[in-house]
């Protein structure tokens, strides 16, 4: 399963969001973590910290999860935002575009509030995954830093891919970040960044049939050999 070419690891990698019961092995995380620790950062900090979960310690999680959805607890304010208060073109566009293919995918329309609300609440199950991986930062890094975590979770999924798994970054899980830390134990000079589900992709499940859409080449990048103006698009 390891001989994937690096391009087909790239094009095949999605956020997969229905998993099969297949259990994955605890050695093929152990090798893709080991060599995920070879991900680029700045001044060589490695700013990652992770806990994996199976077993009980993901049952708990799931179900202080669902204790949550069904208002028998509350939770604190996020920690950080997600997005910037008002997304502007062509982010907006994207991202409304992105809801807009996923529930399409299932089969709910825009006006099916309640309907919206069951497919968003998957996320809180792990979308059924096997294995569970929250991630966290230390509260004293910077931005440079937030962008070495994500080099770290990028290369972490490619090498899931290359052992045949599929992967969900799901920052989703900030919202409740104390119903993670109720079950994983952390400093408190540490907060969550995101959570993850891994496991094998239901290829029966509509939702995994979905393929976001990315920005052509000409919309993002620029080549220049001579000094010019970065094109950009920025409403």
């Amino acid at each position: 399963m390891r001989a994937m070419h690096i391009y087909d690891a790239v094009t095949s990698r999605k956020s997969v969001r229905a998993y099969t019961d297949q259990p994955v092995p605890r050695e093929v995380l152990e090798r893709v973590l080991d060599t995920a620790r070879r991900a680029p950062s700045g001044g060589n900090l490695q700013p990652w910290h992770a806990a994996v979960l199976t077993g009980d310690a993901l049952t708990a999680i799931r179900a202080a999860a669902a204790d949550r959805l069904a208002g028998l607890t509350t939770g604190p304010a996020p920690e950080y935002p997600m997005y910037p208060e008002k997304l502007w073109s062509p982010y907006r566009e994207r991202r409304f575009r992105n809801g807009e293919q996923l529930y399409e995918s299932v089969g709910v329309t825009r006006e099916d509030k309640a309907g919206r609300v069951r497919q968003f609440s998957t996320n809180w199950d792990l979308f059924g995954a096997p294995v569970g991986m929250f991630v966290f930062v230390d509260r004293g890094m910077n931005h440079p830093q937030w962008s070495d975590l994500g080099m770290w979770l990028q290369t972490v999924m490619l090498l899931l891919r290359g052992e045949g798994l599929d992967s969900c970054p799901q920052e989703a899980w900030s919202v409740h970040h104390d119903v993670v830390t109720n079950v994983v134990k952390i400093p408190d000079n540490l907060m969550l960044f995101c959570g993850m589900a891994i496991g094998y992709g239901d290829t029966n499940a509509p939702v995994n049939t979905l393929v976001t859409e990315r920005a052509p080449l000409e919309e993002v990048v620029t080549f220049l050999d001579a000094p010019g103006a970065l094109t950009t698009r920025v409403d």
